[in-house]
């Protein structure tokens, strides 16, 4: 289970008929305390160009916004979906399409925050990163991160009152307006609409065991031949990720190593 080259022949034989996908933070570019400064490495960037002149889709699918993913990444030849799905950024797209799902919950996580007091959450360690439609806060750095969790989760359970969707990761709140979309979700459509026959997907936090579930349900209806799940390990990584993975692999370095063998 654990021998890379077993596991990557069937979808290193067809590329032509195959998908890869997977995470930005922690999964290509390393995890950084300011989401802003994060960034993926230029020898990763030039394989990811390689692989898409190769493959018959490389994509990734990101708590990220669309756009923001883009510029991480620095390839407009991969598609993006953003915010866990809510957006999609397709090669040579400027703006990204919206899911329908979405709604009029556009505004939603928006008008929620907005009415918090953020000189108290900034003085616990907790600061806002604005998604549009997905609210995060973060408390990565704080004095005390456990007591900023403490404060996020209370957050969260008011949010979820006003009908939001909260949804923990690494040391960060994600508030949803919807509940309908993830990144299971949107590996499935990509997949279905690609029309692969197999597909990896690498990640490294919660949100991508919903990716990995998907490609297991696609393997079982016979929508993909072949279906590998990467896990990413890192000290944050939660321990279910790896059970439920067919490989890995450690931090963004090892998943750079697994893409050499595609």
């Amino acid at each position: 289970m654990n021998d890379p080259e077993a596991i990557v022949e069937p979808l290193r034989a067809d590329p032509g008929r195959a998908a890869i996908l997977c995470d930005v933070d922690g999964t290509l570019a390393p995890i950084v305390d300011d989401p802003a400064a994060a960034a993926v490495p230029a020898r990763t960037r030039a394989l990811l160009a390689m692989l898409a002149e190769r493959y018959r889709l490389v994509a990734c699918i990101t708590g990220r916004r669309a756009s923001a993913a883009r510029r991480i990444v620095g390839l407009d030849q991969l598609t993006y979906a953003g915010n866990h799905g809510l957006e999609l950024l397709r090669p040579g797209e400027v703006e990204p399409t919206l899911d329908p799902a979405l709604g009029h919950r556009g505004s939603a996580a928006a008008g929620f925050v907005a009415r918090l007091d953020w000189d108290r959450l900034a003085s616990a360690g907790l600061r806002l990163e604005d998604k549009g439609p997905i609210q995060a806060i973060h408390w990565r750095g704080a004095a005390d991160e456990a007591a900023a969790e403490q404060r996020a989760r209370a957050l969260a359970d008011l949010a979820a009152e006003e009908g939001l969707v909260p949804h923990f990761g690494r040391l960060v709140l994600e508030l949803r307006p919807v509940a309908e979309v993830h990144k299971g979700v949107a590996t499935r459509r990509l997949i279905t609409t690609t029309g692969v026959a197999g597909a990896l997907f690498g990640g490294d936090d919660h949100t991508d065991r919903d990716a990995f579930a998907a490609l297991r349900e696609l393997e079982r209806e016979g929508g993909v031949d072949t279906a590998v799940c990467v896990a990413i390990a890192s000290p944050e990584a939660p321990p279910q990720l790896q059970r439920e993975a067919d490989l890995v692999v450690e931090g963004p370095e090892g998943f750079f190593d697994l893409l050499g063998r595609l």
